[in-house]
């Protein structure tokens, strides 16, 4: 009897060394915002102990609010869902090179748009499902519209989204917030109401819950998650994808190739503008079911740091949307079993940023090196904000 073996080819010598260089290389782009935590984190500590508790309970106290039980880890991904809409507002605009700061006005807008057509007559005689439909695509369409105005304001005199969308956020702010308070003339207020917010949407128009928690975790999230493949597909494998990711690589490079720039940042804008009022369409629908000043704040702005800890890349979003919203949920057991503030947590998501934007920081102490950039998909914020190389 005669056993056959198989021998295994000998390795190059060498392989192991550039194996290990390619994957480690392969690993830049998570490795920086994973060390950006770890780095806030640690900073974060240092700052607990300072103010006198012991940062080990605090930290404790904190992931159990955030993933101690099943309700808890349904609310932290309930907090999380308007997170991943908003960032994805900002992560797809960055892919085309454009500084979506705007997605605090787009999201109230879409919200606004959405809490306002879910109150209409013929929307409580719709099925269910049609009028869930009519309330996101309203919201969507809002923010999609406003969107479009920082985009044909950059095409049509140059002047710069970052600076257009932080005066439009303002206008959205004040705008909403009288639309909603006004009694004298009455617009969006539920004068039934004992507090300022607009009048409950169709009960046929509320997105379906999963789970009953606090904030309840609904099919919102599911939308989201949808939201990302829809994104990460046009962007990978459509040619208006490519267009998208040319103009922001290099503007001059993509008009000289015959992509119609102007139109690219129009669309682009406008689409970030939807993405961002739909999120803000299905927290209505799925959350609140009314609108009241104040609810979505920081949402927009929260959701910048969000698109940079995932480097705009669709799916990293929604593990760093997590973490965001997660954080936030978890903070009151926190502070009702250590007595530090809320703040703490904020400042902790505010280290994380700072960690990722200035990455030099952590790039020298974790010793990471610099990967050589090049192609269309390695966004940086130093070298694609606004299309400037």
């Amino acid at each position: 009897m005669t056993t056959t073996t198989t021998e295994t080819p000998p390795r190059p010598p060498g392989r192991s060394a550039v194996d290990f260089l390619r994957g480690y290389f392969s690993l830049q782009p998570i490795l920086v915002p994973i060390c950006a935590i770890l780095l806030a984190v640690l900073v974060g500590g240092v700052i607990i102990l300072l103010v006198g508790e012991n940062p080990f309970t605090a930290y404790w106290a904190l992931l159990r609010g955030m993933f101690g039980s099943g309700d808890r880890v349904a609310a932290s991904l309930g907090r999380s869902t308007p997170f991943i809409g908003a960032a994805l507002a900002v992560a797809f605009a960055f892919r085309a090179g454009l500084f979506n700061i705007g997605v605090e006005g787009q999201l109230l807008v879409g919200a606004t748009v959405a809490a306002w057509v879910g109150t209409w007559d013929v929307v409580h005689d719709l099925p269910g499902l049609l009028a869930i439909l009519a309330v996101l695509v309203a919201g969507a369409v809002g923010g999609g519209l406003y969107g479009l105005i920082p985009g044909l304001l950059k095409v049509r005199t140059g002047a710069h989204e970052v600076i257009t969308t932080i005066m439009l956020n303002n206008i959205a702010l004040l705008l909403i917030r009288w639309i909603v308070n006004s009694t004298d003339p009455v617009i969006l207020r539920d004068q039934g109401a004992s507090v300022a917010r607009s009048a409950t949407i169709a009960e046929g128009a509320r997105l379906p819950r999963l789970v009953d928690s606090q904030p309840p975790l609904h099919v919102g999230f599911l939308i989201m998650l949808g939201l990302c493949v829809f994104v990460w597909f046009v962007l990978q494998r459509t040619t208006n994808g490519f267009e998208i990711r040319m103009v922001g690589a290099n503007p001059h490079a993509a008009h000289y190739a015959g992509v119609g720039v102007s139109l690219v940042i129009v669309s682009v804008m406008a689409t970030a503008g939807g993405f961002a009022g739909l999120a803000g369409a299905g927290e209505i629908s799925g959350t609140s079911h009314f609108l009241s000043p104040g609810v979505f704040l920081a949402i927009g702005f929260d959701s910048i740091a969000i698109a940079l800890l995932a480097r705009a890349n669709p799916f990293a979003v929604v593990p760093a949307a997590v973490l965001w919203g997660s954080m936030l949920a978890g903070a009151p057991l926190m502070q009702q079993e250590t007595g530090l503030s809320i703040d703490i947590v904020r400042i902790v998501q505010a280290l994380v940023l700072l960690f990722v934007a200035a990455d030099v920081i952590v790039r020298t102490v974790f010793r990471i090196r610099s990967k050589v950039e090049g192609g269309f998909d390695e966004p940086t914020l130093g070298t694609q904000w606004g299309g400037v190389a």
